[in-house]
């Protein structure tokens, strides 16, 4: 039986449809019609989302690049658009301004000329249309009344382009009063929240904002009428570059092209210039880790690509990544450009380039966790000490037979017998600091162990231990619950004293080590304190 070639379009609505859930975040849709903006040589963007008295949303993007005749227009709403004559554009795929348009509204309409003098040309996507019809049309032709009156309030008498998304039905969920307070706070909170659309600009576009930032062609944002002001996550001014490498890669074919690694080390909160530049830092666990630049665009992060879990401890690190379109196909770019994918070449060498820099940033950051610990535990255990003191003649102590500071040994008599054990023996460094005592660390990383304090039963916390940090920092100023803790780690103190023995003594070790060791997983998840 012979073979033939036979034609199978696909189902026109089942796909355009379908197309919707590509997996764009709102923000990264915005932004890749901001990509042909840029592409169409565009130095000023005008981005306006707004809501209506009714609750409806509407999306305008206005530049004044190149701007594009009728054949322009077509190919611009072409599904997989023909290539760019320049590899290095921002646009990548030919796909990004419809399904990234499409994903949130179900009409995008593009109006464009290519010259001032020229007639305005409007061009639809329409879904519903396309559902009804079952076809693959759009509709082009002269701007309407309402179409050119859009234009020409910031477009007047200038070549551009208008990207206008229509009936939006995904970017906010629905409210049973879409105009009331909550709907309207959760509005705002995407064109302004911690990440909203200002702040996903301010990062994506950082080097194309900064006049200052050579890197890349100047151009101006303007979100709803306020200019979108560059947000560098390297804080350069403030932060410590302490690794700054050019890497060359073979390309297939014999070509070579490079990427730039260079990390930062920010400073801790305490040690920025001012508020405003600590504010401008947002220093968060969220914030840490690798950003990706492709063509000095922000694709992808911050986070580690793979190769390290988010650390608390990490916060102040961040990765600066820059390559070229040529290093497209080795990075596995997706049609979103929000994601790339290393070799196993590349991984090798970033892991490498990272590990004394995640050293130099985890100490930085411990050194500035115990000092601020130990600064705002002071005095926070007095009121534990006074309270033991009241009740230490009623509690039932073992004997001391004998305390050697200089050995660490002590010989005590108790229930079972006489013992002989290797503590902490001191004297109080303030007044009354006879039963709880804070130290800087105890071996291997135990949350606290017996001692003697002025020949008083006592107990060490150990103030490195994450317990201490994230249960007992947030609570120091809370008495009666500081209290009840260090009356239960002096309590279990004691009684180990008044138990142990010289058959036990390991396995009260190995106790109070397992206890320690569950109690830093327990935590592990828990926020830093603010200090």
């Amino acid at each position: 039986m012979s073979q033939v070639l036979h034609p199978l379009p696909p189902d026109a609505a089942r796909v355009i449809e379908g197309l919707r859930d590509t997996g764009y975040q709102f923000n990264t849709a915005v932004a890749d019609v901001v990509d042909n903006s840029i592409a169409a040589d565009a130095k000023n963007i005008s981005i306006f989302l707004k809501q209506d008295y009714r609750g409806n949303i509407s999306l305008r993007i206005y530049d004044d690049g190149v701007g594009m005749t009728k054949d322009g227009v077509l190919n611009a709403m072409t599904y997989g658009s023909q290539v760019r004559t320049s590899k290095a554009s921002l646009g990548k795929f030919g796909l990004g301004l419809k399904t990234g348009s499409t994903a949130f509204c179900r009409r995008l309409v593009v109006v464009s000329r290519a010259n001032p003098e020229d007639t305005l040309i409007t061009a639809a996507w329409d879904i519903d249309h396309v559902k009804i019809s079952g076809k693959w049309e759009i509709t082009i032709g002269e701007s309407s009344p309402s179409e050119s009156k859009f234009f020409n309030e910031v477009l007047a008498d200038k070549a551009g382009t208008l990207v206008i998304w229509e009936k939006i039905d995904r970017i906010m969920k629905a409210y049973k009063d879409p105009t009331g307070p909550y709907a309207k706070k959760a509005f705002e909170k995407i064109i302004d929240g911690p990440n909203g659309l200002r702040q996903h600009l301010a990062t994506v576009y950082q080097r194309f904002l900064d006049p200052a930032d050579n890197r890349a062609t100047n151009i101006k944002i303007a979100l709803n009428g306020t200019p979108v002001e560059a947000w560098d996550p390297f804080c350069v001014g403030e932060s410590e570059l302490v690794g700054d490498e050019n890497i060359s890669v073979s390309m297939p074919g014999g070509s070579v092209a490079e990427f730039r690694i260079r990390a930062f080390i920010l400073p801790r909160k305490e040690e920025f210039s001012s508020e405003e530049a600590k504010e401008r830092a947002r220093v968060a666990p969220a914030n840490q880790g690798i950003y990706v630049y492709r063509e000095n665009r922000f694709t992808h992060g911050p986070d580690w690509l793979g190769l390290f879990a988010r650390e608390t401890h990490m916060t102040l690190l961040r990765i600066e990544f820059s390559f070229d379109h040529r290093l497209d196909e080795a990075f596995q770019i997706d049609i979103k450009k929000s994601q790339i994918i290393l070799d196993e070449a590349i991984s090798v060498f970033v892991k490498e380039f990272l590990t004394p820099r995640r050293r130099a940033a985890d100490l930085l950051s411990r050194k500035g966790a115990r000092e601020s610990v130990k600064k705002t535990s002071q005095n926070a255990h007095d009121g534990s000490n006074r309270n033991i003191s009241s009740k230490e003649d009623q509690v039932i102590k073992p004997n001391i037979k004998s305390l050697d500071a200089a050995s660490g040994e002590a010989v005590l008599v108790n229930r079972l017998g006489e013992v002989r054990l290797k503590l902490q023996i001191g004297a109080s460094t303030r007044r009354d600091e006879v039963h709880i005592q804070t130290v800087e660390s105890i071996d291997d990383g135990l949350l606290w162990t017996p001692a003697f304090i002025d020949g008083h039963c006592a107990v060490n916390i150990n103030r490195g231990h994450p317990y201490y940090t994230k249960v007992y920092v947030p609570n120091l100023s809370e008495g009666v619950t500081i209290q009840g803790m260090d009356a239960l780690l002096w309590g279990l103190s004691v009684a180990e004293l008044n138990c142990i023995s010289e058959d036990t003594k390991t396995t009260f070790e190995d106790l109070r080590y397992e206890v320690s060791r569950n109690l830093k997983k327990l935590v592990q998840d828990l926020p830093e304190p603010e200090f």
